[in-house]
């Protein structure tokens, strides 16, 4: 039994969090195809900082892989899922329910169909170094948010049980029109595949600029919400009660997770389960006080998903494999596990 978060153990488990990070990153730059010694590596970073330079005698190559294509592509890995396992802990409060995830009301699918009307257009997408996929898919991901939030409200409230079922629904809508679209131009579906199950392989420092505004006031917002979600746990009802605004605090969670979802979706494509593991291992783990587990779930989220990206472009070289089927291997058995839990609790929606 997972004991409640206490207070004083608040410091040394985000310790832990960030030195878990730390080593993933350090991990992820380190290894790769090119074979660049550690001790280089680090005189490359550093030679960054004002009025350092380390590099004498480095090969221009090393510094160019290091700085251009494993950097951006690590820190990526751990923006995403820094940001999704966020996102996942945020509707698991909101929703009172270990089987929520950050996807759950259409973000990924409505993300998926912008981007693969995008990708089979005529028309070109990418001018120069600049490419309006993500930025479609920041908007088709919002774009099904929005709908499934004004399907499901009633009056001034949206019932979550009804959140949900809007939710399902447009995502099986999305889904099922990026199929058709899939099946009407053959000669992109593996453009489409690729985005769709996720990866990092086009990673660069303009996709990191791209998203770092949307997903960063995201997570301040999200990160002083730890009392509210708390108090959420009670039930809507007796919330309401001890005076808080249910139904803005619902808003105002949901809309900001929904916006720091959608931004790292646009920029990673669909990663599936790291916002349904990352924030349920943390609450077994550390308890399930949101004041500490919002923090851990971004810092165990973003070592997660480096590991992840590590492991999908070391395991089958010199070829890729797509981040998210890494993500799904780990993350089916343990969504078994957690919906054979709840059932035998009688508790799923």
């Amino acid at each position: 039994m997972a004991r409640a978060f206490e207070r004083g153990a608040t410091w040394p488990r985000l310790t832990l969090g960030i030195g878990l990070v730390v080593a993933a990153l350090a991990l992820g730059l380190a290894i790769g195809p090119a074979d660049i010694p550690p001790d280089a590596t680090v005189r490359i970073l550093l030679s960054r900082l004002p009025w350092v330079d380390l590099t004498s005698g480095q090969q221009q190559a090393w510094e160019d892989i290091i700085w251009e294509i494993r950097l951006p592509r690590v820190l990526a890995a751990g923006l995403v899922g820094a940001t999704l396992a966020l996102g996942g802990a945020t509707y698991q409060g909101v929703f009172r329910n270990p089987l929520a995830e950050p996807y759950l009301i259409g973000v990924a699918p409505g993300a998926a169909l912008a981007a693969t009307i995008v990708i089979i257009s005529p028309l070109q997408y990418a001018y120069g170094g600049f490419s309006v996929l993500p930025v479609a898919a920041f908007g088709g991901g919002i774009a099904a948010v929005a709908l499934a939030y004004s399907i499901a409200r009633l009056g001034q409230s949206a019932p979550t049980v009804t959140l949900i079922l809007a939710g399902v629904a447009i995502s099986s809508i999305a889904t099922s029109m990026t199929s058709f679209l899939m099946v009407l131009d053959t000669d992109r579906v593996l453009t489409i595949l690729s985005w769709t199950l996720g990866g990092f392989n086009l990673s660069s420092w303009d996709r990191l600029f791209w998203a770092l505004p949307y997903i960063a006031p995201s997570a301040a917002v999200l990160l002083t919400l730890g009392r509210t979600l708390n108090v959420m746990q009670l039930g809507e009802e007796q919330a309401q009660q001890v005076g808080l605004n249910v139904e803005r605090a619902k808003l105002l969670a949901l809309g900001a997770a929904s916006l720091a979802t959608a931004a790292a979706v646009s920029i990673s494509g669909f990663i599936g389960f790291v916002g349904l593991i990352v924030p349920h291992t943390t609450r077994m783990l550390w308890g399930p006080d949101h004041r500490g587990l919002l923090p851990m779930s971004m810092l165990i989220g973003a070592a997660f998903l480096i590991l992840a990206d590590l492991i999908a472009r070391e395991i089958n070289q010199p070829s890729e494999v797509p981040v998210g089927i890494v993500t799904a291997f780990c993350g089916g058995p343990f969504f078994l596990y957690l919906l054979r839990r709840s059932s035998a609790s009688g508790r799923v929606f």
